[in-house]
């Protein structure tokens, strides 16, 4: 089982930019999303101590899961590069309505086409997701929650519905509840 969540909200989110590979400190707010999401998980998980919690290398997803890990009492915290952002390139950093008005067709009916310079390919995203699945323990034994971000956090729970890519652009990515991933089903609880 996977509790898969997003990272809180920053400054960046609050600003309208895209983030990819840039980070950006969470906000009053999305520390506050983060130690709910750790009440809510506490609830959930049962034994806490019998559960690995799996960050994105990125700052913002780090402190989410280092405050989710407090809540929960567990005192280690890995990180893992499958779980990272999409990087969008030259585009990171950038705000959305600066970009829409210099590239009118940027972001198509989900927000992503992955068109940006020196975009990660969105087939290379899923290829990363499909291997970090791939190497977790197998199924019924599996106990993670897992930190990473909005439009990875996406593509992940597309690559494990099985979900065509703009299924799994249009998915939501609240920063305020976990999806559980378990035997091939994807469930949301809210904080």
């Amino acid at each position: 089982m996977i509790y898969l969540v997003r990272h809180g909200q920053t400054v960046f989110n609050r600003e309208g930019r895209l983030q990819g590979h840039v980070d950006s400190e969470l906000t009053e707010l999305g520390r506050a999303q983060a130690q709910k999401v750790g009440a809510l998980l506490r609830g959930l998980v049962g034994a806490p101590r019998d559960w690995r919690v799996v960050s994105s290398p990125l700052g913002r997803a780090r402190n989410t899961a280092a405050i989710i890990a407090e809540a929960l009492g567990v005192t280690e915290v890995e990180t893992d590069p499958g779980l990272i952002e999409v990087s969008f390139g030259v585009w990171d950093g950038r705000a959305r309505d600066d970009l829409r008005a210099e590239y009118p067709d940027a972001f198509g009916p989900t927000g992503y086409r992955f068109n940006a310079p020196g975009c990660e390919p969105y087939d290379a995203v899923c290829a990363r997701l499909r291997a970090w699945l791939a190497d977790l323990e197998p199924e019924p034994d599996r106990r993670v929650i897992a930190v990473s971000h909005g439009v990875s956090g996406r593509i992940l729970r597309g690559v494990y519905a099985g979900l065509a890519r703009e299924a799994a652009l249009d998915l939501p990515v609240p920063q305020d509840a976990a999806f559980r991933l378990s035997g091939g089903a994807i469930e949301r609880f809210e904080a």
